[in-house]
């Protein structure tokens, strides 16, 4: 479900949006918000809920390992785009999940008229990191549809 208004949204964000993305945001367009779900470093798995405003999304990015990792991504509230380099942009609505696979340069963000939030769970691997890449082309995002 689309959601404008953000006091709607919030309704539906179970997970609550937290606080502002104030250390990624140079990877941002747009404002992003970040709620960790477990104490990083406590726990075997990274998991934060991800709130983009509308039309907010990251830059490409890859993230690495030498076995194992990549990213899952699980829709809670509004709707969003992942997309993979070279495939087709898949729509994320309440309730889907995105997988990525390791060593893949993807982008994932809200639609432009929606607030959008997503579980991040990072998955486990050996040597993982995240390389952050160029912004999102704006007539490419502009063209989404």
């Amino acid at each position: 479900m689309k959601y404008l208004n953000k006091d709607e949204f919030e309704k539906a964000n179970m997970f609550g949006t937290g606080v502002p993305n104030d250390n990624y945001a140079k990877y941002f367009i747009g404002d992003s918000f970040l709620n960790f779900l477990v104490k990083p470093g406590e726990a075997p798995i990274f998991m934060a809920n991800v709130t983009f405003e509308p039309a907010c999304r990251n830059n490409w990015h890859i993230h690495k390992a030498k076995s194992g990792g990549g990213q899952m991504l699980i829709c809670t509230a509004g709707e969003g785009w992942l997309v993979l380099e070279g495939q087709e942009p898949q729509e994320l609505k309440e309730g889907s999940i995105g997988i990525i696979p390791p060593n893949t340069k993807h982008w994932h963000g809200a639609k432009k008229d929606s607030w959008f939030s997503h579980i991040s769970v990072e998955i486990p691997g050996e040597e993982t990191s995240n390389e952050w890449l160029e912004p999102v082309d704006d007539e490419y995002y502009n063209n989404l549809k």
